[in-house]
């Protein structure tokens, strides 16, 4: 079948035989396709930063074969309590200090409580008075909890698919396929931006892997953010001992997920750390132009920030300047020299999301 990918507007129609083709092109044609889409929408020179804050680690009753975070698994990970806003606040200072124009909120939850989405949104309204654009991910949510976030000035969700339907189960058996896709849709009816991706690397065939993709792609809105963790493996989770995946299989994930969703930010998120400057670079030019920046992704390492500055001097890049939208005025006198910043912070899904 022909890998055919000049349409004139976003498709949310692919066929499972169409990405597959995409992912069977020889190499240099495949990452030409991916190059062509990326530079028809972003400038290919510009990398939005990103990071992560744990507000609420460890404790997490769901079964993710891949999370160290959940409470059945001996991984070493201690529980916390939800952080207080005061700390939050110091570690979003470090962050816009750092560069940031994004803040992300992760907690280790299978949905939120109704009596801690108050708290979360004092969080999210006192970040978003330093002039950072606010990102969550919580867990599931209800229609209301949607609306008391957007409410409380919540930019950007995140919550991930994982991987594909057909291989949802032997991941996850806590959570439906179908919750997922429902928390997806509170937060487009509440109208907050989504960020929505998945790990691969867990065993799945190629198959699978271009069925995460077809699921994203095909979503009612592409999302606003397309995070491709990396599997970290962690000791003591049922998927420590997985065969690890062939970096160019990973590259190919990162092209095609650009070619289908070319509007989007293509995130490397977790596994960043495992991977050689080299292969980061291939997946720049694969159409990635998003990172995670900063020490952990929830509990596990990232590289650290100086190697990431010297990354970005050796390949050219820079971090790509974000206008921050609809803070509170009363505020914007504390956010030197306006409200563009350059650079963005944000997160994964918490527990059950990897490091999205």
């Amino acid at each position: 079948m022909s890998a055919h990918i000049e349409t004139p507007e976003l498709r949310h129609d692919w066929q499972r035989e169409e990405l597959l083709a995409l992912f069977d092109l020889p190499f240099p044609e495949l990452l030409f396709r991916a190059a062509t889409a990326h530079r028809a929408h972003f400038d290919p020179a510009e990398v939005q930063v990103s990071t992560l804050l744990s507000v609420k680690t460890g404790g997490c009753p769901e079964d993710c074969a891949y999370c160290p975070q959940a409470q059945r698994y001996d991984t070493g990970v201690n529980a916390q309590k939800l952080m207080e806003t005061d700390e939050v606040l110091a570690r979003a200072r470090q962050a816009k200090a750092a560069g940031a124009s994004r803040f992300c909120m992760g907690a280790a939850w299978r949905s939120p409580k109704d009596r801690d989405i108050p708290k979360v949104a004092e969080m999210i309204r006192e970040v978003k008075a330093l002039g950072l654009e606010t990102c969550a991910t919580l867990g599931m949510l209800s229609g209301p909890q949607a609306s008391a976030l957007r409410d409380a000035g919540l930019d950007y969700y995140n919550h991930n698919l994982d991987t594909a339907p057909e291989f949802y189960g032997d991941i996850i058996r806590t959570r439906e396929y179908q919750d997922r896709l429902d928390t997806l849709a509170h937060v487009r009816d509440a109208g907050m931006k989504t960020c929505c991706g998945g790990i691969v690397g867990m065993g799945e065939s190629r198959d699978q892997r271009a069925g995460l993709l077809q699921a994203l792609a095909n979503l009612p809105a592409h999302p606003d953010s397309v995070p491709i963790n990396r599997l970290v493996q962690v000791a003591g989770t049922p998927l420590h001992g997985t065969a690890e995946l062939d970096p160019f299989e990973f590259v190919r994930t990162i092209a095609v997920a650009r070619i289908v969703m070319p509007r989007s930010m293509v995130r490397l998120s977790a596994g960043r750390e495992a991977m050689s400057d080299e292969l980061q670079a291939l997946c720049f030019s694969a159409g990635a132009n998003s990172i995670f920046y900063g020490e952990k992704l929830l509990t596990t390492g990232n590289p650290d920030t100086e190697r990431d500055l010297a990354l970005f001097a050796r390949l050219g890049l820079r971090p790509m300047a974000v206008q921050v939208e609809n803070f509170d005025d009363s505020h914007r006198s504390n956010v030197t020299g306006g409200a563009t910043v350059h650079a963005d912070i944000t997160a994964p899904a918490a527990c059950c999301d990897h490091a999205a």
